[in-house]
């Protein structure tokens, strides 16, 4: 009886909650194509392709329940107008203007239209430590092959127990 009460008691007094989930911003992926194809031609069909994989990645973590993600409308010009990757973490104070925990940046590598290397950083917005690093080759630049890949990542690295994300 005596436990039914305190149990009944917490819950009285909301002290039975769970944590929120950590607050994450997603920053949209950067290019750097030294194709051959992308020096004379543009990166057009890469730059949507950028997009989505950005989207993609928001959603399923959002979809996970493991983060809170944020809207990163408020930065986003600042941000696209930086090279997150080499900006000495402006990426960081961006996040922080969010008021992050956790950040994503991600890099699109691609050398030809058959090499394409994917690559995605999380970092504790607070500290700077990177907490992990998650990339992948693909093979063909086709929309399907840029989905394909960030599933992987998401579903095998990032998400997988014990990878590194919190």
């Amino acid at each position: 009886m005596r436990a039914l009460l305190c149990f009944a008691a917490l819950l009285l007094t909301g002290s039975v909650a769970l944590a929120d989930p950590p607050k994450l911003a997603v920053f949209d992926f950067e290019l750097i194509d030294t194709s051959l194809p992308g020096e004379f031609y543009g990166s057009k069909p890469e730059l949507v392709r950028l997009d989505h994989i950005s989207e993609q990645l928001r959603k399923e973590l959002a979809d996970s329940g493991r983060f809170q993600v944020l809207d990163i409308a408020p930065v986003r010009d600042a941000a696209r107008h930086a090279n997150l990757q080499a900006c000495g973490g402006c990426d960081l104070k961006l996040a922080g203007q969010l008021g992050a925990d956790l950040e994503i940046t991600g890099m699109v590598q691609k050398v030809s239209n058959l090499i394409i290397n994917l690559n995605v950083y999380l970092r504790d917005v607070k500290t700077g430590t990177m907490i992990t690093v998650a990339s992948a080759d693909m093979r063909g630049n086709t929309d399907e092959s840029w989905t394909r890949t960030m599933s992987y990542l998401i579903r095998n690295r990032l998400l997988a127990p014990n990878y590194g994300m919190p």
